[in-house]
């Protein structure tokens, strides 16, 4: 199997050292959300990640406009290129979805995307740009910041069409959720769950606490994409998110988001549902899952560990895809 090996963590102060276990454990690359609603600051745990770390790519998985300037960006991007060196430095970026919709927004247009990306080279090339009708530039001598011009890899999360166009004009890759995007020599796939051990159930306790993060991502999606028929009970949970307010609904909705399973899902989420949707599975049925991305057009998988033991999560995930 030639899928790169990758991880994705809900970024929290653990994740570089979690990223270090990785690195000891073969995975190729570490992505670090962007979602500071939710999780800490991506840059400070990427730093992090750089001081114990020697090998592994570090990327943020992915970064979010609309919470920062360009300049701001790159002079993140710099910093971890000096703390890690250029090659094992990836941006990913993207519309923010979780970012944007977990503080009440929506995802941001990809004019505006494409706009951003363009600005942010430029900078990183060490170019004026200019950017809200002024001209700006990386001034930073040396010592202060990573010499330019610095040449990073982009890799854009495109959910559809309309994502896809501005991937492949400005970007090298394309990152996706459950399945891989075709059309692109790099597609990363992000995937949740748990690999079972030999006769667990999906229903078993540890099971569940390391799957559940993305049940409550189903559901998500199905109510995004009025598929809620699907799951047992769907329109009761969907009430109980209604009797939220809509000005409050977003932080109910994203309570525990990819950490874990909040009070409104728990009972929605089964290990039926998670076996069905691919994310609670024996090693063999996750092969055959790899199997079926990679003929799909998947290059690199991209698997976040959540639970009270992400060192097994990681473990087990490197060994089933290794084989």
């Amino acid at each position: 199997m030639a899928l790169k090996l990758a991880c994705a963590f809900a970024t929290s102060e653990h994740s570089p050292e979690h990223a270090r276990i990785a690195e000891e454990l073969g995975y190729e690359r570490a992505w670090f959300y962007d979602s500071p609603a939710l999780y800490p600051d991506v840059w400070v745990q990427l730093c992090r990640a750089a001081d114990r770390t020697q090998r592994i790519s570090l990327s943020t998985g992915v970064l979010v406009p609309h919470l920062r300037h360009p300049m701001v960006t790159a002079a993140a991007i710099a910093t971890l290129v000096s703390a890690a060196g250029q090659d094992r430095v990836v941006v990913g970026i993207g519309s923010g979805f979780t970012a944007r919709v977990s503080m009440g927004q929506r995802p941001l247009t990809w004019r505006f995307v494409s706009e951003y990306i363009v600005a942010l080279r430029g900078l990183l090339r060490g170019e004026d740009v200019e950017w809200e009708g002024a001209i700006t530039r990386m001034l930073q001598w040396e010592g202060y910041g990573a010499r330019r011009p610095i040449e990073v890899p982009f890799v854009i999360a495109a959910g559809g069409p309309k994502g896809a166009a501005p991937a492949k004009e400005l970007g090298q890759g394309v990152f996706g959720v459950f399945e891989p995007l075709p059309g692109f020599d790099w597609s990363v796939v992000l995937l949740f769950g748990t690999v079972l051990e030999s006769g667990e159930s999906p229903d078993s306790a540890r099971a569940m606490a390391a799957a559940g993060h993305g049940g409550s991502v189903l559901l998500h999606y199905f109510l995004e994409h009025r598929m809620l028929d699907q799951i047992p009970g769907g329109e009761e949970w969907k009430k109980l998110y209604d009797a939220v307010p809509e000005t409050r609904r977003h932080l109910a909705m994203h309570d525990g988001h990819l950490v874990g399973v909040n009070d409104r899902d728990r009972p929605y989420i089964s290990g039926d549902l998670l076996a069905r949707n691919h994310m609670s599975m024996s090693r063999e049925a996750w092969r055959e899952r790899m199997a079926a991305l990679e003929e799909k057009g998947a290059t690199e998988i991209a698997f976040q560990p959540a639970g009270p033991d992400i060192p097994r999560e990681l473990e087990a995930f490197a060994k089933m895809l290794n084989g």
